[in-house]
């Protein structure tokens, strides 16, 4: 046995199909056992809320070990949780091929999946994450569901808060009144044929968010990639299935994977790359799907051919060269590395795409903003969120750029709120809702 591991961190498919994965007795024996471990290590300290949560619930136990915290204190470590994957990623020196074989995360969500199987899911929770049916009804009704959800209409925030639990101070995202697929299918766009990269075609898998919410992240992809000679096509089968991870219904995301790995097989036959607009969502299709569907082929097949949209871009730029025509955007750039980017072990795509570009002025900011997906919405979690996002709101007010961006769509306005709650006199950056935005200004796109 070894002290830590420097080997790469690799991970096991997800037994969740095996009745014993769902055992509560064995649960609890591999949570004390991992819990353990974290509490003789203490690495992790300062990476979320679910770590200083587990050490204090030790410190202030009689033995001051684990042995006499009861079991049913596990869950508020597990409620912290955000599934970021970066303890597992960048800290935890114990994770697989070390003999210790620690996967937090992973624990986390069998603890979830503990819970679903018995009903102890929220309601509310289930129903917040049917992102594709919620987001067909509210962009039918765009207008009214983005007054009800702004943050000045105190009486439905009021009302959203009470009902779903959604903080009435946190910014919620706007509903488009079309959707980026019908968008795509109503403006066709023309391909530069003069391009270095000319003749590559994608697939852009839209995505929840850019489907139904900002639709402008996917419009300005597209022109990037036109500009650049790639032809694409914009599809949206169904949702990856993270907000459904969140809450352990791994059954729910076994199905998206193979709905959404069917529906992209064809493309990938006939040559497209496939480009995920929201790196969650590539993570979801790179990673997290094998783990969940191993034997599936058409599955392992979709993870070989996707990419993240700023990987896209800079692997067109490394192989090919890109069109010219970049411009200097003045300015520049805070640049905050998502959680789910850096979990896709890719390296910081989105600062190489940005320092692509004539007298680049990139400030990047390698931290979590603390948001976590739909965990930062929530009233019990909301002012957690800022608190542990505020050394990145804090770095980036401090930074002096121009502008505020995230590959993560929901960090960058989270950043931006932290921004506002710090206060100061220095000048509010404007917020980019993704680097491709930076990207297509500088073309005059």
């Amino acid at each position: 046995m070894r002290e830590g591991s420097l080997e790469a961190p690799t991970r096991r498919p997800i037994d969740w199909e095996n009745p014993a994965f769902y055992d509560e007795a064995q649960l609890d024996e591999e949570m004390r056992r991992i819990f353990d471990i974290c509490h003789g290590c203490r690495r992790c300290f300062n990476l979320c809320d679910s770590f200083p949560r587990l050490f204090d619930l030790v410190d202030e136990s009689k033995s001051g070990e684990l042995d006499t915290v009861a079991s049913e204190s596990f869950k508020s470590v597990v409620d912290a949780c955000t599934l970021c994957d970066m303890c597992f990623m960048t800290k935890c020196p114990y994770v697989p091929p070390h003999e210790f074989d620690l996967d937090f995360p992973h624990l986390m969500l069998r603890y979830r999946a503990v819970e679903a199987k018995k009903g102890n899911t929220e309601f509310v929770d289930r129903e917040l994450a049917k992102v594709d049916r919620n987001g067909k009804i509210a962009t039918a009704i765009a207008p009214i569901a983005n007054w009800a959800s702004d943050r000045s209409n105190t009486l439905t925030r009021g009302l959203l808060e009470r009902v779903a639990g959604l903080d009435a101070q946190a910014e919620l995202p706007k509903y488009a009144s079309s959707t980026f697929v019908a968008q795509a299918k109503a403006s066709p766009i023309v391909v530069n044929k003069d391009a270095p990269a000319y003749g590559r075609k994608a697939v852009i898998y839209a995505t929840c968010f850019n489907n139904y919410n900002d639709t402008d992240v996917g419009v300005a992809a597209r022109a990037v990639l036109a500009k650049n000679g790639v032809e694409t096509e914009v599809v949206h089968p169904h949702c990856c299935g993270m907000p459904m991870l969140e809450q352990g219904l791994i059954g729910e995301v076994a199905k998206s994977a193979d709905i959404v790995s069917a529906a992209l097989k064809p493309y990938i036959e006939q040559g497209y790359d496939v480009i995920a607009l929201v790196p969650s969502c590539a993570l979801m299709m790179k990673f997290e799907w094998p783990l969940i569907r191993p034997k599936s082929e058409d599955v392992k097949l979709l993870a070989r051919s996707t990419f993240d949209l700023s990987e896209y871009i800079v692997d067109i730029a490394k192989k090919n060269g890109l069109a010219p025509g970049l411009s200097p955007v003045a300015g520049g750039v805070s640049l905050h590395i998502s959680c789910h980017s850096r979990a896709q072990n890719m390296g910081q795509k989105a600062a190489e795409m940005l320092q692509l570009l004539p007298e680049a002025d990139v400030k990047v900011i390698e931290r979590c903003s603390g948001h976590g997906g739909a965990w930062g919405f929530k009233k019990q979690n909301f002012e957690t969120a800022l608190k542990v996002g505020k050394p990145v709101a804090r770095t980036t007010r401090d930074a002096g750029k121009g502008f505020v961006t995230s590959e993560c769509p929901l960090a960058g306005v989270h950043i931006s709120q932290g921004i506002e709650k710090l206060g100061g006199d220095a000048a509010k950056p404007e917020l980019v809702r993704h680097p491709i935005q930076i990207f297509a200004r500088s073309y005059g796109l």
